[in-house]
Protein backbone atom coordinates (compact mmCIF):
# COMPACT_ATOMS: atom_id res chain seq x y z
CA UNK A 1 0.00 0.00 0.00
CA UNK A 2 2.40 2.60 -1.17
CA UNK A 3 -0.12 5.19 -2.31
CA UNK A 4 -3.38 4.65 -0.48
CA UNK A 5 -4.62 4.55 3.06
CA UNK A 6 -6.98 1.60 3.35
CA UNK A 7 -6.11 -0.96 5.99
CA UNK A 8 -8.23 -3.70 4.49
CA UNK A 9 -9.51 -3.96 0.96
CA UNK A 10 -12.31 -6.10 -0.39
CA UNK A 11 -9.97 -9.00 -1.12
CA UNK A 12 -8.82 -9.19 2.49
CA UNK A 13 -12.35 -9.02 3.85
CA UNK A 14 -14.39 -11.30 1.67
CA UNK A 15 -12.38 -13.40 -0.75
CA UNK A 16 -9.36 -15.69 -0.75
CA UNK A 17 -7.57 -13.56 -3.32
CA UNK A 18 -4.57 -11.88 -1.73
CA UNK A 19 -3.57 -9.55 -4.55
CA UNK A 20 -2.86 -6.71 -2.14
CA UNK A 21 -2.47 -6.04 1.56
CA UNK A 22 -3.03 -3.15 3.92
CA UNK A 23 -5.09 -1.45 1.27
CA UNK A 24 -3.16 -1.85 -1.96
CA UNK A 25 -5.04 -0.08 -4.77
CA UNK A 26 -8.00 -2.03 -6.10
CA UNK A 27 -10.05 -1.63 -9.27
CA UNK A 28 -12.64 0.51 -7.48
CA UNK A 29 -11.72 3.18 -4.96
CA UNK A 30 -14.07 4.99 -2.60
CA UNK A 31 -13.76 8.75 -2.32
CA UNK A 32 -11.84 10.28 0.58
CA UNK A 33 -15.02 11.76 2.16
CA UNK A 34 -16.65 8.33 1.98
CA UNK A 35 -13.67 6.80 3.76
CA UNK A 36 -13.76 9.46 6.48
CA UNK A 37 -17.47 8.90 7.04
CA UNK A 38 -16.89 5.15 7.25
CA UNK A 39 -14.12 5.67 9.81
CA UNK A 40 -16.34 7.95 11.88
CA UNK A 41 -19.24 5.48 11.85
CA UNK A 42 -16.97 2.51 12.52
CA UNK A 43 -15.35 4.18 15.53
CA UNK A 44 -18.76 5.28 16.81
CA UNK A 45 -20.00 1.69 16.70
CA UNK A 46 -16.84 0.45 18.42
CA UNK A 47 -17.29 2.92 21.27
CA UNK A 48 -21.04 2.49 21.57
CA UNK A 49 -20.87 -1.31 21.75
CA UNK A 50 -17.48 -1.84 23.36
CA UNK A 51 -17.26 1.05 25.79
CA UNK A 52 -21.04 0.99 26.26
CA UNK A 53 -20.81 -2.57 27.53
CA UNK A 54 -18.94 -1.28 30.60
CA UNK A 55 -21.69 0.95 32.07
CA UNK A 56 -24.31 -1.55 30.89
CA UNK A 57 -22.59 -4.29 32.89
CA UNK A 58 -22.26 -2.08 35.96
CA UNK A 59 -25.88 -0.94 35.79
CA UNK A 60 -27.20 -4.48 35.45
CA UNK A 61 -24.84 -5.81 38.12
CA UNK A 62 -25.77 -3.16 40.65
CA UNK A 63 -23.70 -3.34 43.81
CA UNK A 64 -22.46 -6.87 43.10
CA UNK A 65 -18.66 -7.29 42.93
CA UNK A 66 -17.15 -7.07 39.45
CA UNK A 67 -16.23 -10.55 38.21
CA UNK A 68 -14.01 -12.14 35.60
CA UNK A 69 -17.13 -13.27 33.78
CA UNK A 70 -18.20 -9.64 33.40
CA UNK A 71 -14.76 -8.71 32.10
CA UNK A 72 -15.10 -11.52 29.59
CA UNK A 73 -18.42 -10.17 28.35
CA UNK A 74 -16.99 -6.68 27.98
CA UNK A 75 -14.04 -8.10 26.04
CA UNK A 76 -16.45 -10.00 23.82
CA UNK A 77 -18.43 -6.83 23.14
CA UNK A 78 -15.30 -5.06 21.93
CA UNK A 79 -14.25 -8.05 19.85
CA UNK A 80 -17.59 -8.48 18.12
CA UNK A 81 -17.80 -4.75 17.37
CA UNK A 82 -14.37 -4.88 15.73
CA UNK A 83 -15.21 -8.00 13.73
CA UNK A 84 -18.51 -6.55 12.53
CA UNK A 85 -16.93 -3.26 11.45
CA UNK A 86 -14.02 -4.91 9.64
CA UNK A 87 -16.44 -6.80 7.43
CA UNK A 88 -18.84 -3.86 7.14
CA UNK A 89 -16.45 -1.04 6.21
CA UNK A 90 -13.08 -2.70 5.64
CA UNK A 91 -13.57 -2.48 1.89
CA UNK A 92 -14.55 1.20 2.15
CA UNK A 93 -11.98 2.83 4.42
CA UNK A 94 -9.82 -0.01 5.69
CA UNK A 95 -11.61 0.02 9.07
CA UNK A 96 -8.64 1.42 10.94
CA UNK A 97 -10.94 3.02 13.60
CA UNK A 98 -7.86 3.68 15.74
CA UNK A 99 -5.54 6.70 15.39
CA UNK A 100 -2.60 4.67 16.72
CA UNK A 101 -3.01 2.14 13.88
CA UNK A 102 -3.39 4.99 11.38
CA UNK A 103 -0.12 6.53 12.55
CA UNK A 104 1.62 3.15 12.47
CA UNK A 105 0.55 2.72 8.85
CA UNK A 106 1.87 6.17 7.97
CA UNK A 107 5.19 5.60 9.73
CA UNK A 108 5.67 2.31 7.85
CA UNK A 109 4.76 4.03 4.56
CA UNK A 110 1.57 2.04 4.11
CA UNK A 111 -0.52 5.21 4.15
CA UNK A 112 0.24 8.73 2.88
CA UNK A 113 0.76 11.29 5.65
CA UNK A 114 -1.57 13.72 3.91
CA UNK A 115 -4.53 11.45 4.74
CA UNK A 116 -3.65 11.03 8.42
CA UNK A 117 -5.26 14.24 9.83
CA UNK A 118 -8.62 13.50 8.25
CA UNK A 119 -8.63 9.90 9.44
CA UNK A 120 -7.68 10.82 12.99
CA UNK A 121 -10.27 13.61 13.15
CA UNK A 122 -12.98 11.28 11.85
CA UNK A 123 -12.05 8.60 14.37
CA UNK A 124 -12.10 10.99 17.33
CA UNK A 125 -15.40 12.50 16.18
CA UNK A 126 -16.84 9.01 15.86
CA UNK A 127 -15.68 8.13 19.37
CA UNK A 128 -17.44 11.20 20.77
CA UNK A 129 -20.62 10.30 18.88
CA UNK A 130 -20.44 6.74 20.16
CA UNK A 131 -20.06 7.94 23.74
CA UNK A 132 -22.97 10.35 23.31
CA UNK A 133 -25.04 7.42 22.04
CA UNK A 134 -24.23 5.51 25.24
CA UNK A 135 -25.66 8.36 27.31
CA UNK A 136 -28.66 8.59 24.99
CA UNK A 137 -29.44 4.89 25.41
CA UNK A 138 -28.51 4.26 29.06
CA UNK A 139 -29.18 7.74 30.42
CA UNK A 140 -27.39 9.60 33.19
CA UNK A 141 -26.82 6.31 35.00
CA UNK A 142 -24.12 5.54 32.44
CA UNK A 143 -22.24 8.67 33.49
CA UNK A 144 -22.79 7.93 37.17
CA UNK A 145 -21.06 4.54 36.85
CA UNK A 146 -18.14 5.98 34.91
CA UNK A 147 -19.26 5.81 31.25
CA UNK A 148 -16.49 3.34 30.54
CA UNK A 149 -13.94 6.16 30.66
CA UNK A 150 -10.40 4.77 30.66
CA UNK A 151 -8.60 5.24 33.97
CA UNK A 152 -5.84 3.60 35.95
CA UNK A 153 -6.76 0.69 38.17
CA UNK A 154 -6.41 0.84 41.93
CA UNK A 155 -2.76 1.21 42.91
CA UNK A 156 -1.57 1.58 39.30
CA UNK A 157 0.90 4.38 38.63
CA UNK A 158 1.78 6.22 35.44
CA UNK A 159 4.74 3.98 34.64
CA UNK A 160 2.77 0.77 34.95
CA UNK A 161 -0.13 2.25 33.00
CA UNK A 162 2.19 3.37 30.21
CA UNK A 163 3.73 -0.08 29.96
CA UNK A 164 0.34 -1.82 29.97
CA UNK A 165 -1.11 0.37 27.20
CA UNK A 166 2.08 0.20 25.14
CA UNK A 167 2.19 -3.60 25.32
CA UNK A 168 -1.50 -3.96 24.52
CA UNK A 169 -1.35 -1.61 21.53
CA UNK A 170 1.88 -3.20 20.32
CA UNK A 171 0.18 -6.60 20.19
CA UNK A 172 -2.87 -5.13 18.48
CA UNK A 173 -0.82 -3.45 15.75
CA UNK A 174 1.29 -6.56 15.21
CA UNK A 175 -1.86 -8.66 14.78
CA UNK A 176 -3.45 -6.12 12.44
CA UNK A 177 -0.41 -5.92 10.17
CA UNK A 178 -0.10 -9.69 10.08
CA UNK A 179 -3.79 -10.47 9.62
CA UNK A 180 -4.11 -8.37 6.47
CA UNK A 181 -0.80 -9.39 4.91
CA UNK A 182 -1.41 -10.83 1.46
CA UNK A 183 -0.02 -14.26 2.35
CA UNK A 184 -2.33 -14.67 5.36
CA UNK A 185 -5.44 -16.82 5.07
CA UNK A 186 -8.01 -14.93 3.02
CA UNK A 187 -11.20 -13.66 4.63
CA UNK A 188 -10.17 -14.12 8.27
CA UNK A 189 -8.62 -10.74 9.06
CA UNK A 190 -11.70 -9.55 10.93
CA UNK A 191 -11.78 -12.61 13.15
CA UNK A 192 -8.06 -12.45 13.87
CA UNK A 193 -8.15 -8.78 14.81
CA UNK A 194 -11.34 -9.12 16.85
CA UNK A 195 -10.04 -12.10 18.79
CA UNK A 196 -6.78 -10.26 19.31
CA UNK A 197 -8.70 -7.41 20.91
CA UNK A 198 -10.58 -9.89 23.10
CA UNK A 199 -7.35 -11.48 24.30
CA UNK A 200 -5.57 -8.18 24.94
CA UNK A 201 -8.35 -6.75 27.08
CA UNK A 202 -8.32 -9.65 29.55
CA UNK A 203 -4.86 -8.98 31.08
CA UNK A 204 -4.62 -5.23 30.38
CA UNK A 205 -8.05 -4.03 31.54
CA UNK A 206 -7.38 -4.38 35.30
CA UNK A 207 -4.46 -1.96 34.93
CA UNK A 208 -5.78 0.68 32.51
CA UNK A 209 -9.23 -0.37 31.23
CA UNK A 210 -7.34 -1.59 28.11
CA UNK A 211 -8.10 1.39 25.94
CA UNK A 212 -5.39 0.57 23.32
CA UNK A 213 -6.96 3.23 21.09
CA UNK A 214 -6.51 7.02 21.39
CA UNK A 215 -9.99 7.69 19.99
CA UNK A 216 -11.57 5.26 22.47
CA UNK A 217 -9.61 7.04 25.22
CA UNK A 218 -10.54 10.58 24.22
CA UNK A 219 -14.17 10.22 23.07
CA UNK A 220 -15.65 9.03 26.39
CA UNK A 221 -13.49 11.56 28.28
CA UNK A 222 -14.92 14.45 26.28
CA UNK A 223 -18.47 13.17 26.66
CA UNK A 224 -18.00 12.46 30.35
CA UNK A 225 -16.79 16.02 30.89
CA UNK A 226 -19.86 17.38 29.10
CA UNK A 227 -22.19 15.43 31.40
CA UNK A 228 -20.36 16.08 34.65
CA UNK A 229 -18.63 12.72 34.93
CA UNK A 230 -15.28 11.98 36.55
CA UNK A 231 -12.45 12.42 34.08
CA UNK A 232 -8.77 12.04 34.93
CA UNK A 233 -7.35 14.41 32.33
CA UNK A 234 -3.89 14.14 33.85
CA UNK A 235 -3.80 10.51 32.69
CA UNK A 236 -4.57 11.34 29.05
CA UNK A 237 -0.96 12.06 27.95
CA UNK A 238 0.17 8.68 29.29
CA UNK A 239 -2.56 6.88 27.35
CA UNK A 240 -1.92 8.72 24.09
CA UNK A 241 1.86 8.39 24.21
CA UNK A 242 1.80 4.70 25.15
CA UNK A 243 -0.78 3.81 22.51
CA UNK A 244 0.98 5.62 19.68
CA UNK A 245 4.43 4.32 20.62
CA UNK A 246 3.14 0.77 21.08
CA UNK A 247 1.33 0.73 17.74
CA UNK A 248 4.27 2.16 15.82
CA UNK A 249 6.63 -0.34 17.43
CA UNK A 250 4.30 -3.23 16.54
CA UNK A 251 3.94 -2.09 12.94
CA UNK A 252 7.64 -1.43 12.45
CA UNK A 253 8.58 -4.79 13.93
CA UNK A 254 6.12 -6.64 11.71
CA UNK A 255 7.41 -4.91 8.59
CA UNK A 256 10.99 -5.71 9.64
CA UNK A 257 10.15 -9.37 10.17
CA UNK A 258 8.28 -9.55 6.87
CA UNK A 259 10.97 -7.98 4.70
CA UNK A 260 12.17 -10.57 2.18
CA UNK A 261 15.46 -10.79 0.36
CA UNK A 262 15.07 -11.03 -3.37
CA UNK A 263 16.59 -14.24 -4.73
CA UNK A 264 19.44 -14.11 -7.21
CA UNK A 265 18.80 -15.09 -10.83
CA UNK A 266 19.63 -18.73 -11.53
CA UNK A 267 20.35 -20.64 -14.70
CA UNK A 268 17.87 -23.19 -16.10
CA UNK A 269 20.13 -25.99 -14.86
CA UNK A 270 20.12 -24.56 -11.36
CA UNK A 271 16.36 -24.12 -11.46
CA UNK A 272 15.93 -27.87 -11.86
CA UNK A 273 17.58 -28.42 -8.50
CA UNK A 274 16.23 -25.49 -6.54
CA UNK A 275 12.61 -25.04 -5.47
CA UNK A 276 11.06 -21.74 -6.60
CA UNK A 277 11.46 -18.98 -4.02
CA UNK A 278 9.02 -16.18 -3.48
CA UNK A 279 10.55 -12.71 -3.82
CA UNK A 280 8.20 -10.26 -2.15
CA UNK A 281 8.69 -6.97 -0.39
CA UNK A 282 7.25 -6.37 3.03
CA UNK A 283 3.54 -5.74 2.76
CA UNK A 284 4.10 -4.33 -0.73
Amino acid sequence: MMNTHCLLNAEEVSAPSRSSALGAPSMEENTYPQKLLAEMLGTAVLVFIGVGSVPATLIVGGDAPFTMAQLGMISLAFATAVIAMVYAIGHVSGCQINPAITLALAVTKKMPWRDVPGYVAAQVAGAVLGALAIVGVLGKKAVDVGLGIAAYGTGVGAGQAFFAEAVGTFILAFVVFGAVERRAAGGFAGLAIGLGVFAIIIPVAPATSASINPARTLGPMITGELFGGTVHWDQLPVYLAAEVIGAIAGGVLYVALNTHRRTATTTPAENRDVEPATAQGALS
